[in-house]
């Protein structure tokens, strides 16, 4: 009778509707479609991708700026590259480029000495790669540890019990 409950609720749970890229504990787990438009502007889809906390594709007004969208993505992750930010386009005769700039310099721009690079405006269907690599902390390092350490173990013993 248990069985024939579990089967009737699974059957009955995949009928709910879910938003695209959504998990089951309402958090935006691997990007989504972002609606940000203002319906007294022009308004763009552009994407961001990457190392931020709500990756996806957005509509935003024209005048968004890419400090904008990497706002609305939730900002960085903590594992982010941020000297390191890419924006890919295709022009208007189908010529892709990517454009390599620094979050720094969107920021700070204005208080930096020296060189600067010009950071572009975005356009429509401009896709940003906010690029990293994820850190390891103690935590991880230990259990990676341990893990190396309990499978000698248990190699080593092995070994032992096939040799007596």
């Amino acid at each position: 009778m248990v069985f024939l409950f579990l089967i009737i609720d699974t059957v009955s749970a995949q009928i709910k509707d879910y938003e695209l890229g959504a998990s089951l504990t309402g958090q935006q787990s691997s990007g989504g479609f972002f609606d940000l438009s203002d319906p007294l502007t022009v308004n763009i889809k552009v994407a961001i991708w990457g190392f931020v906390r709500l990756p996806g594709r957005y509509v935003v007004p024209e005048n968004t700026t890419i400090t904008d969208l990497i706002s609305y993505a939730g900002g960085p992750a903590s594992d982010a590259h941020l000297d390191n930010l890419r924006l890919y386009r295709v022009d208007s005769e189908n010529n892709q480029k990517m454009i390599k700039f620094s979050f720094y310099d969107l920021m700070w721009g204005d208080e930096l000495k020296g060189v600067r690079n010009e950071i572009p405006s975005l356009i429509a269907s401009d896709v940003i790669l906010v690029p990293g690599s994820p850190k390891l902390y103690f935590k991880d390092w230990f259990a990676i540890t341990l893990s190396i350490i309990s499978t000698l173990l248990s190699l080593t013993i092995l070994i032992l019990n096939i040799n007596n």
